[in-house]
């Protein structure tokens, strides 16, 4: 019997995945300015059609993010070990690449995103001028030490928060309670043993969609996913096992064959389940209650959904993008100051721009062209400013040495 063919020096696949999650994750955010779907500000003309549209990515977006950011802590990890570095290195290296970036967002980059929603909300509620009113009065002070009220008819917004910076928050969790486990002698051959056994063949599809779906039918109904840390059990259930995955299996050969094999017959099962969940989604999406037999179906299809789509995309990304190039150089450090960035951006322009009653196209895409010069703009500073990038998640790179390319393992999220 052959043997499988080794697995390809550097994951550039990974890396394009990663990118395109990302900047998806971007324009998601940009669309939910024009969903009538609860947002930190909405436009006054909202597209209900997009609906459909954003729904195509909701299963699987931040659980693609947590799988490749997996497989980047796992190629961070081989690196260390090759250096001779100590075990708790990669604790130090995601701390000092994730924690400033989270503090630096909370207390300085998410302020705005609650201004404009407490703004918002204040003028939704018949407050003429909120901005110059005791409500927004010595905001950033009231925001940092915790002692703004606001609140309306759905809840009290309780600040310092990190808003979209939550997947910061728990990818670093997760990193931490990874390198501590891994510092348990024989953990990681033990685990890497039962990956290897399990992801085999069909067993790469069917276990964890086994997984996604119990989880969706034992802890999605009773723990309601809240960004919060504390309570959000179905979604640390969802998110750290993506991150475990990706971690496991980066550098499997016969895992990358499988995901290339299934490509489109996962495609075929993603769309078919998106069809079904989309329309579930629609026709309920008011105050009509679905029948119990139904919505357990539907937690099916949901979890067909998630998996089904991954699937395709880690196949599709392993034929077809293994390929550098100055763009993915650009783009794979670059990507990450983008996502601590464009939801600023985004809410503070949308804001002022649904003032201008500019048509609604020419609105959008004015949108789209401020995020993403705010982003850019962002990770040109961020480079430029040597340690201090970090709080804007890039780390000062090193003079350049000769190096192989090829022998780099791709940079984490």
């Amino acid at each position: 019997m052959s043997s499988p063919p080794p697995p390809p020096a550097r994951r550039y696949d990974l890396d394009w995945i990663r990118v395109a999650a990302f900047m998806l994750l971007i324009l998601y955010h940009v669309g939910m300015f024009y969903v009538p779907w609860d947002y930190h500000v909405n436009s006054p003309r909202p597209v209900e059609a997009l609906e459909p549209i954003m729904m195509l990515t909701n299963p699987w977006r931040m659980t693609l993010l947590f799988l490749v950011s997996g497989c980047a802590t796992r190629f961070m990890a081989d690196s260390f070990a090759v250096q001779g570095k100590g075990r708790l290195a990669l604790a130090g290296s995601r701390t000092l690449r994730l924690l400033p970036p989270l503090l630096f967002g909370m207390f300085v980059i998410v302020p705005p995103q609650s201004y404009y929603e407490i703004l918002e909300a204040a003028q939704a509620m018949g407050i003429s001028d909120p901005a110059h009113g005791p409500v927004l009065q010595d905001f950033w002070v009231r925001y940092a030490t915790a002692s703004g009220h606001w609140c309306d008819a759905d809840g009290c917004l309780i600040t310092p928060t990190y808003n979209h910076l939550w997947f910061v928050a728990y990818l670093l969790i997760y990193s931490l309670a990874l390198a501590l486990l891994l510092l348990v002698p024989g953990v990681r051959a033990g685990l890497q043993r039962i990956a290897d056994r399990a992801f085999q063949g069909w067993g790469l599809v069917v276990w964890p969609l086994a997984w996604l779906f119990a989880i969706r039918w034992t802890l999605a109904p009773i723990f309601e996913v809240n960004h919060a840390i504390v309570g959000d059990w179905y979604n640390h259930a969802l998110s750290f096992a993506a991150f475990l995955f990706g971690f496991l299996t980066a550098r499997s050969e016969p895992a990358r064959q499988t995901f290339m094999r299934l490509r489109w017959p996962a495609l075929a099962i993603a769309l078919m389940s998106w069809a079904g969940w989309a329309t579930y989604a629609w026709v309920y999406r008011d105050t009509a209650i679905p029948p119990d037999g139904l919505r357990e179906v539907m937690r099916l299809v949901y979890a067909a959904d998630q998996w089904a789509f991954i699937v395709a995309i880690l196949g599709f990304g392993a034929r077809w993008l293994n390929h550098g190039g100055p763009v993915l150089r650009y783009l794979t450090v670059g990507v990450f100051p983008f996502y601590i960035a464009h939801q600023t951006v985004t809410v503070v322009a949308g804001h002022h721009l649904a003032k201008l009653g500019l048509p609604l196209g020419v609105e959008a895409t004015l949108l789209v062209a401020i995020t993403a010069l705010g982003c850019v703009l962002t990770y040109e500073v961020a480079r430029r400013i040597g340690w201090f990038g970090l709080l804007l998640g890039v780390k000062p790179q090193p003079r350049a040495r000769p190096v192989q390319a090829a022998n780099r393992p791709p940079l984490p999220a």
